[in-house]
Parts: structure tokens; sequence; C-alpha cells
């Protein structure tokens, strides 16, 4: 046996071992402790993977345990992620004695009812065994019970919420006679059968005496505007207003125009208000909407303050919700007596995580795009053919097209070497792109100075457009056809679909080039997927697939917490199970109220207070 260090910025430590089989060399980096740790003529069991090299047997920073005690091997062992600069031997042995110490005294989470019922196991049992398990049954039967709690806690809060809307409350009935086919008959192209079976839900729902609250989900560039504008049209042909809330002055701006373009001829009066106007003409907006002279209201968060008064507000719509939270969108409703609310997003969720994120809300899906729109032929290249894609920009913009750049930082970061926006910037405008007027926009920037720039590149006095994500929600630009994506491998699916959407809005073939470092074959199955399909929904499900539900949308942004077991793709069935289960429970108990639901009414007190925005 000898242990010997080799210094080259690392430390080495390496092990010849021997057993009835043959020789074996263990290598370790940076782990000179270890020098101390074998003696010759010890026996010592060693589990890692095993690799030949010139009919060597080989092994790499393996797990081991002396003689026979069982403590690495030999056994199931959990496999934790690391932290100031511990062991998995060292975190192991901390959580062996600390599942020993509160092993017994856990208080249980769940009724005895629901554990009996569905056969779970009891929450003792259930920490010991998703850490330690004897056999892989013990840990599936851990797990079950584990991701069991963790979805029905998530669906019992979400159907509290849904339920105080709909509860008690008497909505709006708007009249039969208000027609949203007048809309649709003088629109000058033919709606898809994804927005005309979407417009008879909101339809029913807005006849109908109870409030609507329903998410309208759909692709980037599937008609959800046209959709928003008929239910407008219903609401104030009823004797209503409407208030359409959109995340930034230049969306709000260009739903303005859209929605002049198609109403002003049917006698709806339409007005923008957003933060920069005049107060002169601020005031004068107030006054005419609270007197009932303006019919549907567009604007951002300027909608939300006080001094904002409806005459008779009957609708609220608010565009990309993933921006706006619960309590946002609540604060625009008390601004009427139990308005009817619509709200909107483009990016595509699979359905099982939208019936988490969005359990409050009825869910209506525009799952077909229009006939007549172009497919962006999409291409992933690695860093060595940046001459050619730089090539490809200076050839369209030659055509009168413009482009958009987006890169993942604003700043340089020592940590990740990735392209900033800054620095491409420096690079495309002084020496790739001299001769071109090139610009960049980013979420640090304020939103006066970024609306300028939108609005510029929209009037084509700008041919590049170097960005963050912040270019996600943005206003539509029909001469911009090149999307180019660095570092395209830090994007999630969903994500890099939704920027690439910002394309492909005129009649011009638009190209989507994703730039990736690396070549892993997680990050070949992402791209090959992104050129594979145009399909928000196919994309997301895959999306979902290969990253799990932990980090996919950033679920924190909506006040839920992460799932630490649960994974919405593997889960499904279980998700389904306990969406049934939670109805069940609070149909009988509305409010929790019964000694039976005590543990669950803690349970959601104790994972959602000052979480979800109520």
């Amino acid at each position: 046996m000898c242990i010997r260090d080799r210094l080259k910025g690392k430390t080495m430590q390496r092990l010849q071992v021997r057993d009835e089989t043959g020789d074996a060399i263990i290598t370790w980096f940076n782990q000179p402790y270890l020098r101390d740790t074998f003696k010759i003529g010890e026996k010592y069991k060693f589990f890692g993977k095993v690799n030949k090299k010139t009919g060597k047997i080989m092994f790499n920073s393996p797990v081991f345990d002396k003689g026979d005690k069982i403590q690495n091997t030999g056994r199931i062992i959990p496999i934790y992620p690391l932290t100031f600069k511990l062991s998995q031997n060292q975190l192991r042995k901390i959580m062996e004695a600390g599942i020993k110490e509160v092993y017994g005294n856990l208080p249980e989470t769940l009724p005895n009812y629901l554990l009996e019922e569905y056969k779970l196991e009891n929450i003792n049992d259930a920490t010991k065994h998703i850490h330690f398990p004897d056999e892989f049954k013990d840990f599936n039967i851990a797990r079950k019970r584990l991701v069991f709690e963790e979805l029905l806690s998530v669906q019992l809060a979400l159907l509290e919420l849904k339920n105080s809307y709909n509860n008690d409350i008497k909505g709006i009935a708007f009249s039969k006679d208000a027609k949203m086919s007048d809309v649709i008959n003088s629109l000058p192209f033919k709606l898809t059968k994804a927005q005309l079976r979407v417009l008879e839900e909101i339809d029913s729902d807005m006849e109908s005496n109870k409030n609507m609250n329903r998410l309208l989900q759909g692709d980037v560039g599937s008609g959800k505007t046209v959709v928003a504008m008929c239910a407008a049209y219903k609401a104030v042909k009823s004797g209503y207003q409407a208030a359409i809330m959109a995340p930034t002055a230049i969306l709000a701006t260009q739903h303005l125009e859209n929605f002049k373009g198609m109403l002003e001829n049917l006698g709806i009066r339409c007005e923008l208000l957003i933060s920069g106007i005049t107060k002169k003409k601020k005031e004068d907006i107030l006054e005419r909407l609270k007197n009932g002279e303006i019919d549907i209201l567009i604007g951002t968060h300027a909608i939300i303050e006080d001094n904002v008064l409806f005459k008779k507000l009957g609708l609220v719509v608010t565009d990309e919700q993933h921006r706006f939270g619960v309590k946002q969108r609540t604060k625009i409703a008390e601004k009427g007596e139990n308005p009817d609310v619509l709200v909107m997003t483009a990016t595509p969720i699979p359905r099982t995580l939208a019936l988490i994120l969005y359990g409050d809300l009825d869910i209506s899906i525009i799952d077909e795009l229009p006939p007549n729109r172009k497919k962006i032929e999409t291409f992933a290249v690695n860093r060595k053919m940046t001459d050619r894609v730089n090539a490809f920009i200076r050839k369209q913009i030659e055509e009168g097209r413009q482009a958009y750049i987006v890169c993942p930082l604003v700043e340089e970061n020592e940590e990740m070497d990735l392209k900033s926006v800054e620095k491409i910037y420096e690079t495309y405008s002084k020496e790739v792109f001299p001769d071109y007027k090139v610009e960049y926009i980013h979420g640090k920037m304020k939103q006066k100075e970024k609306d300028s720039i939108m609005e510029r590149f929209k009037n084509k006095e700008i041919d590049i457009l170097i960005s963050t994500t912040v270019i996600e929600v943005g206003v539509d630009v029909p001469n911009s056809n090149i999307m180019v994506i660095e570092n395209a491998e830090r994007f999630g699916l969903a994500q890099l679909h939704q920027l690439r959407g910002r394309v492909g809005r005129g009649n011009y073939q638009s190209y989507c080039i994703l730039i990736c470092e690396g070549n892993s074959e997680t990050i070949r199955k992402r791209m090959k997927v992104m050129c594979e399909t145009n399909d928000g929904f196919v994309i997301s499900e895959k999306d979902l697939e290969l990253r799990g539900s932990g980090d996919f949308f950033g679920t924190a942004q909506h006040g839920l917490p992460e799932f630490k077991i649960a994974n919405l793709f593997e889960d499904v069935d279980v998700l389904k199970m306990v969406q049934s289960v939670a109805m069940k429970i609070l149909l009988d108990d509305p409010k929790l109220e019964k000694e039976k639901n005590k543990l669950l009414k803690e349970l959601i007190k104790d994972k959602f207070t000052k979480r979800i925005e109520i």
C-alpha cells in the first residue's frame, strides 16, 4: 500500500489496494487528510465507478468503510447537495445522527383518516426512510407519503383561495344581447377554432352570475389579445367598463392601438393610462373614467393607484400574468363590485404545472396558431461558428431586417464565463458592426428609458438590439426576423421559446440561432427540442421532463414553496389524485374548521403564510 502527493495546483492522494481478484489503484483529489486514514494490512470496502486503464482497475474518489462497518457501503445511501466544503461522508454522519435524535418525536402533519385511507406512512418513518431506507421499497413508501403531503398542501391552499373568490359572492351576469360576434364579424381575418372555443368558455362565464376568474393561456402569436377584446366589448355593451393591465408602458400602448383599431368603429371609447403622461392629461382621464366617458382603460400598474376610480367596472384583464401577483390583480378587481377577472399569459405551461401555479383559476388554452404563421427556423451552433452567424446577420440587415441578440447577464461575472450585455455591445458596435446602429437594453434601466429604446427599435431606428431577457415580454416588431441567443444552454426551454417568439411577427422568414457552450448529452437533447418544434406546449412538457419542476418557470416568484420531493412530470398521477382529495376535503369542510382537519389547517398556515399573496 502506498499514498503519495503530487502538487499541480491541487493535491492528489493515490492508494493501491488488493483483494482476491487482484490489484486496484484509487485516487482522491484535495483530501490530504486521507494520508493518515489507511493502514497497511487493514481491510476496507470501497464503492464507486470503476475504470480500466492500461489493464489496471482504477477508482476515482470512491466512498469507503473500514472492516465490517456499514456506513457508506453495503446499504442504500443518500447523496446530498454539498455546501460549506462538507463531504458526503461528513454530511451523512450529521444527518444520521440528527434523524436518530428526532425519530419518534416528530409531530404528525397529516390527519389519521388520510393516513389510513390512502395507506400512507407516518411522518417519523417517512423521514427516516427517505434518508436511510433498508430497502428501495421503504424509500418508495416514504416518498409516496411526502409527495402526497407536499402536493396536497399546495392544492388545499389554492382551492381555498379559489373558493374565497366564488363562495357567497354574487358576480355580474352580463347581457346575453351583448354579442361577441359583433367584434368577430368585423375582423379582417378568421379566428381559429381554439380561439372560438375559448370565447365560448368566457362568454358562458360572463353571462353567469358567478365571478369569472379565468386564466387564458396561449402560445406566442396565438391571438389572446383578440379574445380579450371580445370579452371587453361584451362588458361595455352590457353597461360596464373594462380595465386592461399590461406589465410595460410600451406593451400597454400596443394594446391601445390594437383595441382602437378594432373597436372604435363599434362605438367603444378606449384610453391609455401610464406613468409619464402629463398631470393635466392624467386628471382629464381620471375625470372621464369616473364619469363613465371611457369604456376601456388600458394601462400599466398606474391603474392600481388609489385615485383611479371607475364608474362601473365590470371586467379586469391582466396581460402576462406571471409579471403580476395575486395581490395586484385583487387590488384592481376591488375597484369594481365583484368584476369578472381574465388573466393572460403567453408562456405555455404544462397543464399539470398550470394547475399548481394557477389552481385558484379556471384555465382556458388556445392551443392553435393562425394557419398563415411561418415556422421560425431554429439552429443550434457552437462558438466556432460566430463569424458565420455574424455574416448571416449582416446579410439580413442589408435586406432591410433587424436583429435581437440576447445574453444572460448585464455585467461580467467572474464566477460564470458568460457574455454580458455591455461586453457584447462594445464588441458589436465597435468591431463587428461599426457601420450599423447598435443599442442595448436591460432590466436595470429605468422603465422610461427601456420604453424609448423599444420604440426606436420598432420605428427601425436601431438595426441590432442587444438585450437581456427583458425583451421576453415586449412589443411586436414585425421587421425584426433574427434572434441570436448567447449561452442558450443557460436558459430553460420555455424561456428560449418565449424569447424566440419576439421574431416571426411579420411576413418575413424568421430565424433563431442558439449559441451554446458545451456539448453534453443534456444540452444536445434540449437544443434538439428547440430546433424540431415551434409548439410551446410540446416544449414546455419537454422542459418539465428534462429539468424537473423545481426550476421550471421560477415557481418562487408566485409565492409558492419550491417542491422538495415532488416532481410534477413523474408524479402527475399523484397530483391528479391529490386534486380530487383536496376538493373532497374542502367540499366537506370549506374552511378546514373541523377537528379532524386541524393538522391540515396548521400545515397550510405553516407553509403558506406570507408566501401566497392573498
